[in-house]
């Protein structure tokens, strides 16, 4: 007795080869691209929602690699600066007992006279300072620590000189380093934190704006999944909108940073150049704009993936 034949599936899957597998994700990302420039108004939306919330922690990351930047453009060694009585005469002695330590690496004097040709030259008083009788500038010795010195022997160092005859001030010129560091740990940890909750309100967004495009095309759905259509196929056009939404975030936190730039750049610029400072505007470079754009288009593909699984995987045809 022969065995009955299987019925013939009417619609038989082919096996798609590499190039057919690029041609269907290229189609799906331009309709995807379609879908969404038909609803400009809400796609600016949603890319303004997406790029605030990546541009604030964008912004205080660009922060502290420009203070991590300020700091290493200081030579990297605190030091000591010893202001001198008026006509002290032990300035020589006390810059050759400063040289003859070991936790001092270089020791500079700087005269009456010297000051006061320097503060002549920035100041630009100097015909008010010719009308003095007498040099009110006193002088001073600049040292600096060697590399294995730590903060104790740069504060025994401090005391050490403020006890000495004819010193008026010592000044510790690591305190507005220590400063600095101090404010880039803070940006830091601030960054990571507002990081982590604008990323979750990013993908929170993105999530929505799917699940919105996945009600619209529900009945398109139903066929696709009366046809045999794989999760993929069903899923991979909303995450093409996910990563749209994402890679279009990014672009508007590059752009809100570049416009904050430029607002800030001319204050900032006064602000470092009152302490003998160039402005250096580091990390907003392509690499940094192509990671921006990286990491949006990772949290729309995220907040994609949620609202499908969600919303897909429950679909049901009748």
């Amino acid at each position: 007795m022969k065995e009955p034949r299987k019925a013939r599936d009417p619609w038989p899957r082919k096996r798609q080869g590499p190039l057919a597998w690029i041609r269907d994700h290229i189609r799906v990302a331009t309709e995807a691209s379609h879908f969404l420039s038909a609803r400009l108004a809400a796609s600016l939306v949603v890319w303004l929602l997406v790029g605030i919330a990546l541009a604030l922690p964008a912004g205080l990351f660009l922060l502290q690699v420009s203070l991590s930047g300020l700091t290493q453009v200081w030579d990297g060694r605190p030091g000591v600066s010893l202001y001198f009585d008026l006509g002290a005469e032990n300035i020589t002695t006390v810059a050759d007992e400063l040289r003859g330590l070991s936790e001092v690496d270089s020791v500079t004097v700087v005269t009456q006279e010297q000051a006061l040709e320097e503060f002549q030259r920035h100041s630009g008083v100097s015909d008010a300072l010719a009308l003095l009788e007498a040099n009110p500038l006193p002088a001073s010795i600049r040292a600096t620590m060697s590399p294995g010195a730590s903060l104790e022997d740069l504060e025994a160092l401090a005391l050490r000189m403020r006890a000495g005859a004819g010193v008026s001030e010592v000044v510790v010129e690591k305190t507005w380093l220590q400063r600095v560091n101090d404010i880039s740990v803070v940006v830091r940890r601030l960054g990571l934190i507002l990081g982590a909750l604008f990323g979750i309100g990013a993908v929170l967004v993105t999530t929505t704006s799917v699940r919105l495009a996945i009600e619209s095309r529900l009945e398109e759905l139903r066929v696709l999944k009366l046809v045999g259509a794989t999760a993929g196929q069903m899923r991979r056009p909303f995450i093409y909108f996910g990563a749209l939404y994402g890679i279009g975030g990014g672009i508007v936190a590059a752009m809100l940073l570049s416009l904050a730039l430029i607002a800030i750049e001319t204050p900032l610029a006064d602000l470092l150049g009152s302490y003998d400072r160039d402005l250096e505007l580091a990390g907003f470079d392509p690499i940094f704009i192509l990671w921006l754009l990286g990491i949006g288009g990772g949290l729309g593909v995220t907040g994609a993936l949620i609202a499908v699984r969600q919303r897909v995987s429950t679909l049901e045809i009748f």
